[in-house]
């Protein structure tokens, strides 16, 4: 039987000419590609700049780092996340604070946000899970009123777009809620570079410094500089790290970016597909849409009831559906329970993660595929027979 896996990335012919042609030019590493990749990203998402760094993680690093996080001066974001959007507070020696979620969208809870910070707290990270974004006029307000600078994390997130209640649409990267915002250009993100991430801001000193602590941070700037010894002399600013994409990258991060509408397109249609077949299904459901959302979806999620939820997943990966769990709350990992989090637990956060499977979903998943998905859900499902009530709503649902 053959596999369908959770993600999967699309390399056409056209990315392996655009690589190959730059494997024979002169600079394999910071060469002339970087900056037109920075400059096309930029474009894409309505942004003044872009800065690509060589992981998704390196761009959160550089983010905090931009907006001074470090000691007395932390995160507040959600625990549903991969662990870099925490770790990299972590790094630079800054608290981090959980959130909860709103137990509908999984995005992080405005109201939670307020009542989990301190008086430590500098940054206000939402996460885009899933590819929906999260409330970022109600969390951009609350941030003016706390002095907080945002740092979206939209790992998940490239090509989605929201809408705020003065009727206006606002792409997801163009920071208009925002100081700065995150992508990850992983294999299984909407456009790839193998490994690689980006931070757009419209600041230019946030530019800089970004810029700076993605190469040691050293600037060769004229303009920067305390003094100038002659052509070949640069300077160290910031304690900075090695944390550059190469130019053979970029040719791929550029090639991809041309067809990003497309798989946005692709991921959407997907979805409705999922929507329609898991509408009626009982016991089973996803996570709302929020009205202001219009999804890129990189992951599709359902839930069902916590009883039975390791039974379905492991049935589903036997019938050679590659379902995942994303995620275990961030502070629920042994490293954060040494290191703070013992006593910390968001209800709406575990509840979640009781319930959930990631289903298949990749800008290539067939239609077919879907159908057969969702047929060995319903599979599984009557397999585990009356248990699976248990706390579970059937449908999907739409957020207000």
């Amino acid at each position: 039987m053959s596999q369908i896996p959770y993600a999967r990335q699309e390399i056409a012919d056209a990315d392996v000419a655009a690589v190959t042609e730059a494997l024979r030019d002169a600079m394999l590493t910071q060469g002339p590609r970087v900056d037109r990749f920075e400059e096309r990203f930029a474009e894409a998402v309505g942004a003044r700049y872009a800065v690509a760094f060589n992981s998704g993680t390196a761009a959160l690093h550089a983010a905090y780092f931009a907006a001074r996080v470090g000691p007395g001066a932390g995160v507040v974001t959600s625990p549903i996340t991969f662990a870099a959007t925490a770790n990299a507070a972590l790094y630079l020696g800054a608290p981090v604070r959980f959130a909860d979620i709103d137990p509908a969208t999984v995005l992080l809870d405005p109201a939670s946000a307020a009542a989990s910070a301190g008086p430590d707290v500098r940054v206000l990270a939402p996460v885009h899970f899933g590819g929906q974004v999260a409330n970022m006029e109600a969390l951009g307000r609350l941030a003016t009123e706390r002095g907080w600078i945002v740092i979206e994390d939209a790992a998940h997130a490239l090509g989605a777009t929201y809408r705020t209640g003065d009727g206006r649409d606002h792409q997801v990267g163009a920071c208009a809620h925002s100081a700065m915002c995150c992508f990850s250009l992983h294999a299984v993100k909407h456009i790839t570079t193998g490994e690689g991430g980006v931070v757009t801001t419209n600041d230019e000193s946030l530019y800089r410094r970004l810029g700076r602590f993605r190469s040691h941070g050293i600037t060769r700037d004229r303009g920067e500089m305390r003094r100038d010894d002659g052509p070949w002399y640069y300077e160290q600013h910031d304690l900075g790290y090695n944390y550059r994409i190469t130019d053979f990258q970029c040719a791929l991060g550029l090639s991809q970016l041309s067809r990003l509408g497309d798989f946005v397109t692709a991921r959407r249609r997907l979805a409705e597909r999922y929507d329609r077949a898991l509408a009626t299904m009982t016991h089973v459901r996803v996570p709302a849409v929020p009205a202001w959302s219009r999804g890129a979806y990189h992951l599709y999620v359902v839930r069902v009831a916590a009883s039975v939820r390791r039974a379905v997943f492991e049935g589903l990966r036997a019938s050679g559906i590659g379902a995942n769990v994303h995620y275990l709350p961030v502070y629920r990992h042994p490293y954060y329970r040494l290191h703070g989090c013992a006593d910390v637990r968001r209800p709406h956060a575990e509840a979640y993660y009781a319930e959930t499977i990631t289903l298949p979903m990749f800008a290539t998943l067939t239609e077919g595929e879907v159908d057969r998905v969702v047929a060995a859900l319903a599979e599984q499902l009557s397999i585990v027979g009356t248990k699976v009530g248990v706390g579970v709503t059937s449908g999907a649902g739409a957020a207000a």
